[in-house]
């Protein structure tokens, strides 16, 4: 399905080298006005060929709305954003499986149907349209309190431990084109220049917090805020893990270290640490939520490999053409941001806990 959403519902469309990306995004609250040049901001965050560690595909991505905007303010019809493909090289690609692609799933459920050019509809390209999105979805968000940053915590194996802990170096790190602080920036950039040089790829980890979320979003078990965040996070290509709060370390301490202690001020309920990550039995309490998704090295390397040719379904070797990021973390980040967006809003849009001004 390329339908998400429980009350705000997300459409994308479109293949990687065909006409056009875009989006459909029904339920959004009429009368809020949307800010074109924020908007294009955030778009030129994610858009390939701006720096030498993305791919040389360059693409404005700029946003054709359709509909769902009047002068400048939202109509309650569904939104329609479209993004014109307009660099796609389709004759670097042939008929071999690229390993680390969808090529090959695709091929087991569409029997060689799907256009797989570029990844088809399985690629990167498609998370131009999520990110309009959640752009969109930011501006609401903020306008109640909300915002959303995302930072580079890792790449090429290089961590950064330079942790934000405050709302403004988060706004700062997220301003950065390189969003990661500048002495583990700088071992990230080299060790993806190596990588790139040696033909190969590497991964990395992206961090994204809101801050202002209200407690009382989400629900239990399968509906809980994880479990509808982590279903929109590993729909995005590359993501292989999704952590919250302290994530998988928290299972190496005990409870002691591990619970986020509470307390009461003018009338409010407050927590002393946020090893949870905002979030505890489904619902949110009030602390930011925090989460961590592991991005795989990009699947495109110019290194030669074994695989298997879909044109007869022999053994063959292929030393993938085309142009590709030989780290995709740091354009994912305002990917996962946008996912972010989408999710809170989801759970805000019935609640009664997420009003103006976040009051």
């Amino acid at each position: 399905m390329n339908t998400w959403g429980h009350n705000i519902r997300l459409s994308i469309f479109g293949e990687s080298h065909g006409k056009a990306v875009g989006m459909v995004l029904d339920g959004f609250p009429a009368g809020e006005r949307i800010d074109m040049e924020q908007l294009e901001r955030e778009m030129e965050r994610r858009a390939p060929g701006r720096d030498p560690y993305s791919t040389a595909r360059r693409e404005e991505d700029k946003v054709e709305i359709f509909s769902g905007l009047h002068d400048g303010k939202t109509t309650g019809s569904p939104i329609c954003g479209v993004i014109r493909n307009k660099d796609s090289h389709s004759a670097d690609y042939g008929t071999k499986f690229r390993p680390g692609h969808a090529d090959w799933t695709a091929f087991l459920k569409y029997g060689g149907h799907a256009d797989m050019r570029g990844g088809g509809h399985f690629s990167g390209r498609l998370t131009a349209p999520l990110v309009f999105a959640g752009a969109v979805a930011k501006q609401l968000l903020a306008r109640r309190g909300v915002k959303i940053y995302g930072r580079l915590a890792a790449a090429g194996g290089i961590a950064d431990p330079q942790i934000p802990r405050e709302k403004s170096d988060w706004e700062a790190l997220s301003r950065l084109k390189f969003p990661a602080s500048e002495a583990a920036g700088e071992k990230m950039r080299e060790a993806i220049r190596l990588a790139k040089e040696d033909g190969d790829s590497v991964g990395g980890v992206v961090e994204t917090v809101a801050f202002g979320v209200p407690g009382g979003l989400g629900d239990p078990f399968f509906a809980s805020l994880e479990s509808r965040i982590a279903a929109l996070f590993f729909s995005i290509p590359a993501v292989k893990g999704v952590e919250f709060g302290d994530g998988f370390p928290l299972s190496a301490l005990r409870g002691s270290e591990a619970n986020d202690e509470i307390y009461a001020e003018d009338g409010r309920i407050f927590a002393r640490s946020n090893h949870n990550g905002g979030i505890l039995g489904g619902i949110s309490n009030g602390m930011p939520i925090l989460v961590r998704a592991a991005v795989k090295p990009t699947a495109s390397i110019a290194l030669l490999q074994q695989t298997v040719d879909a044109a007869d379904l022999r053994n063959a070797e292929l030393q993938t053409k085309g142009r590709h990021d030989p780290c995709i973390a740091p354009r994912a980040t305002p990917v996962l941001e946008a996912a972010l967006a989408l999710c809170v809003l989801d759970c805000c849009a019935p609640n009664p806990v997420c009003t103006e001004n976040g009051k």
